[in-house]
């Protein structure tokens, strides 16, 4: 009797998580039992070992806590992702330098965190003390396997995870809990096939065979990632016109063809990343920068990385 009522607030539970989740306006939600991520484990140490990370040192950090929920979480028993669509209903003129489109709006980060923090508060409510995190991008959380493992796609050859009917066009959340609920089942086919479209029209040779990417290759990388105030002289001509990010692997990704317009406000597109000339961008003042672009993932290059992508990809 004890063992049936567990498995039926395990059910409750698990419908109120997903039912709250659809509510505040994620796409998706899978559920999987917190695990070490013992494959993934050696993958991410031969890929640290082969420098394929450039200068991104905090990747070499937290290693444990990166493939061992409990590490983060204490008496960690479920991993709950997450998904939200941000593929926009506009896009950037022809000739303006390109954003990824997942910075065409506010920063995801402060938006998606905001829904993260009250599906919590309701699962506290409703559930009862629970301990738990959640995550989008800012700690060691290797949220593609998780939502593979979730059931929610599989991890494509340009290292996006791939939803059949949505495409890749999605933020990733994880919240991490001590509570046991009921589990789904993990994606286990790879419906890439034997397209190579991604990794034909990577610019800069970055997606490499067995679904691996050179971090220390990658426009997003040079973009956004790197601080150097001078970017590699053999990259020259390699840009495309990419200013911040790239999206050339999902762009070209067969899958997104299914990808449909995010209803999210908060990821409205700003008619200055939609409108702006390379002439506009140059002419653009520290100040100007700072109030446009004061809640936007631009803010992460900040004015001088912009301007510095802007003059490498004018060839200047």
């Amino acid at each position: 009797m004890w063992k049936k009522s567990k498995q039926v607030n395990r059910s409750n539970h698990t419908q109120f998580i997903k039912s709250t989740a659809q509510q505040l306006g994620f796409d998706f939600c899978g559920i999987a039992k917190a695990q070490k991520l013992d494959d993934d484990a050696r993958r991410l140490e031969q890929w640290l070992n082969k420098g394929m990370h450039g200068k991104m040192q905090y990747m070499e950090k937290y290693f444990d806590q990166r493939i061992d929920p409990s590490m983060l979480v204490h008496n960690a028993r479920s991993v709950i992702t997450l998904m939200k669509n941000y593929f926009p209903s506009q896009h950037q003129n022809a000739d303006t330098p390109k954003v990824s489109k997942y910075a065409y709006g506010k920063d995801y980060h402060e938006v998606i965190r905001k829904k993260l923090n009250e599906l919590i508060v309701l699962m506290r409510k409703n559930i009862g003390e629970i301990n738990g995190r959640g995550f989008v991008d800012s700690a060691p959380v290797l949220e593609r396997s998780w939502a593979q493992r979730t059931g929610l796609g599989w991890i494509g050859k340009n290292g996006n995870l791939i939803n059949k009917q949505n495409g890749s066009f999605f933020f990733i959340a994880t919240l991490i809990v001590d509570i046991e609920l009921q589990y789904d089942d993990a994606f286990a086919k790879d419906y890439c096939g034997t397209c190579t479209k991604c990794i034909d029209a990577c610019p800069t040779d970055a997606i490499l065979d067995n679904k691996i990417v050179d971090g220390s290759k990658c426009i997003s990388y040079f973009t956004i990632e790197l601080k150097d105030e001078i970017l590699p002289e053999e990259m020259k001509g390699k840009f495309q016109s990419w200013m911040f990010g790239c999206d050339v692997c999902q762009d070209v990704c067969p899958w997104n063809r299914f990808s449909k317009p995010n209803d999210e406000k908060a990821f409205s597109a700003l008619s200055e990343i939609l409108n702006f000339s390379a002439k506009d961008w140059e002419e653009m003042t520290e100040e100007s920068f700072k109030i446009i672009f004061s809640n936007s993932p631009l803010k992460r290059s900040r004015f001088k990385g912009i301007q510095r992508n802007l003059k490498f990809i004018e060839g200047t």
